[in-house]
């Protein structure tokens, strides 16, 4: 008799689910969280290929028992294998670690966790970097080289403001001796000379505006869209992150 192809698709869903669950440690508490309806539910939808539905029992049966190592382990398998969410398989596959340190498997769940991470990693886009932005990076190094140099003046300034103080308290003394002295003798004239520090001319004041970030906007098209460098504008929004610009955050749009 030929097997249908969902019963083929069955049977390897169930082999695979027992080469990762075979090795669960053995105890009473594990026997406990195996028998609990809802992980038995979960076990049932796996069987019938209902990975969305197993994963929705699985959570139910942490919200009966939260420390059970059981329910995590087959939520990290799921959310890796089934239901592809590394940031979650890592979450479930860690707790089961943490619940179950010496398990049998344990070797195995950590190797599952750093490819878990792997994938992670390579869903993270990067924004492109083409000859045009690369010029403004380098201006942008430039600009932030700049700013370094000020506030190191400033910083120095700051530091003599002490010294000046102390000099200005303490007075120097001028004395005139005249060549007879009588009874109206001038008395000795007293010069206190003050240091006089000048702090740094402040910068010019940069009038501003905002803009509205749309959707397929990103910090270049909207440098060029005023007529302003990328530079200029990652200086004056200071708090954003160029590669994950919202839509509908408001910039603030330095006037040329």
């Amino acid at each position: 008799m030929k097997l249908s192809k969902r019963a083929i698709s069955q049977g390897l869903a169930v082999l695979m689910a027992v080469g990762l669950c075979g090795c669960l440690p053995s105890g009473s508490n594990l026997l406990e969280e195996q028998k609990e309806p809802h992980y038995l539910e979960g076990l049932s939808r796996v069987n019938s290929l209902d990975f969305h539905g197993a994963v929705e029992s699985f959570l139910k049966a942490l919200d009966v028992n939260p420390r059970s190592a059981s329910a995590h382990f087959q939520l990290g398998w799921l959310y890796e294998e089934k239901a592809p969410d590394p940031a979650a398989a890592i979450y479930h596959y860690e707790r089961y670690l943490k619940l179950r340190p010496n398990a049998d498997n344990a070797s195995l769940v950590k190797q599952r966790v750093y490819i878990c991470k792997q994938e992670l990693a390579k869903a993270v886009l990067l924004l492109p970097v083409t000859p045009g932005l690369q010029r403004e990076f380098e201006q942008l190094a430039m600009e932030n080289k700049r700013l370094k140099e000020e506030l190191a003046r400033w910083q120095a300034y700051a530091a003599r403001l002490p010294m000046s103080s102390t000099n200005a308290s303490t007075p120097v003394l001028v004395m005139t001796h005249p060549a007879t002295v009588t009874s109206t003798t001038t008395p000795p004239v007293v010069t206190t000379t003050v240091p006089v520090e000048r702090p740094p001319a402040p910068s010019p004041v940069v009038r501003t505006r905002t803009h509205t970030v749309k959707a397929g906007e990103n910090p270049y098209s909207i440098a060029r869209q005023y007529g302003i460098s990328l530079n200029a504008l990652l200086a004056a929004n200071p708090g954003v992150n160029p590669k994950r610009l919202q839509v509908g955050h408001a910039l603030v749009i330095p006037k040329p």
